[in-house]
């Protein structure tokens, strides 16, 4: 039997883990893996839960919940000289990540998948001390998700965050930024916002950077530049295509390695949680991770 520590987030997506935890324990353990569980009980504990599992031995790690319990997980797990396997349920009102490496939706396809045993190599990013794994960004926008009351999401899910950036789409505002890129130069303007992508999917948009990869050991890079609310409008329904790179409002970069700095207040999002401020280092750590997921890869997020 393999020895797998469950951590789980008893909010996430309308609670749904509550209510499978029983059926997914079984499935586990049928699959020949016996897991013991944590549920979380505020911000920060994922992250302390990760390192316990990590310093004592266990063979995997299983995070359940949505892009923000994967997010506590990988800062508990990153900084570890043992990092076990992780496992992935996603079973909350975002998961970017799991869409973007096609682990099902459905807990029952996604415990096969842990219980196949098969991993593949992850790079992580680096945002001064603090890591993420999906998205790293600034800017009006990227606020949108700790602006979102968690009560609020249990109850409409993805919708909520649609509710919330309408009503910040009429205080759109510039920033001025200044952009170091190893490798590629500078860039010195006023920007909307920049966005930081380890994989393609950010934000329920899975072609924002569609040719990005997650074990190339390059970060991809998005600048926004100035513009109006009309202009915005446009960028957001090529995003959804997959034509906005070529709009000239948007710079597109690939770098290991990206300073930002700022005169102004600019808060850091990272994987959809409050990640500090400028100014900033981003950095990649190549394959840091493995995580469990289908071997033919044809997995989908359903």
């Amino acid at each position: 039997m393999k020895r797998a520590r469950l951590i789980y987030n008893p909010t996430s997506g309308r609670e749904e883990m509550k209510k499978r935890l029983p059926d997914i324990l079984q499935r586990l353990d049928q699959g020949g893996i016996e897991a013991t569980c944590h549920a979380t009980i505020g911000e920060g504990d994922a992250t302390l839960a990760a390192a316990d599992a990590a310093d004592r031995g266990y063979d995997m790690i299983i995070a359940a919940g949505g892009d923000g319990t994967l997010y506590e997980v990988i800062n508990g797990l990153a900084n570890k000289p043992n990092r076990p396997p992780l496992g992935i349920l996603p079973v909350g009102t975002t998961n970017d990540f799991a869409r973007a490496t096609g682990i099902p939706k459905h807990w029952e396809y996604a415990c096969d998948l842990i219980i196949g045993q098969y991993t593949r190599p992850v790079d992580v990013g680096v945002a001064n001390e603090r890591y993420f794994i999906n998205i790293a960004g600034g800017g009006s926008l990227t606020e949108l998700t700790y602006d979102v009351p968690s009560k609020l999401k249990t109850m409409v899910g993805q919708l909520a965050y649609y509710m919330k950036g309408l009503e910040k789409m009429t205080r759109l505002r510039p920033t001025e930024l200044k952009f170091v890129a190893e490798g590629v130069g500078e860039f010195h303007d006023e920007f909307m916002m920049f966005l930081i992508c380890n994989s393609n999917s950010v934000g329920g948009f899975e072609r924002l950077a569609p040719d990005s990869k997650l074990d190339d050991g390059l970060l991809d890079v998005l600048l926004i530049r100035k513009m109006n609310l009309a202009e915005f409008i446009r960028l957001v329904t090529l995003a959804l295509r997959g034509e906005h790179l070529s709009d000239p409002h948007v710079i597109h970069l690939r770098t290991n390695s990206l300073k930002v700095t700022t005169p102004d207040y600019v808060q850091i999002n990272l994987d959809g949680e409050y990640g500090g401020v400028l100014p900033a280092h981003f950095s990649v750590l190549p394959s840091h991770l493995r995580i469990f997921a289908d071997e033919t890869g044809v997995s989908t997020y359903r």
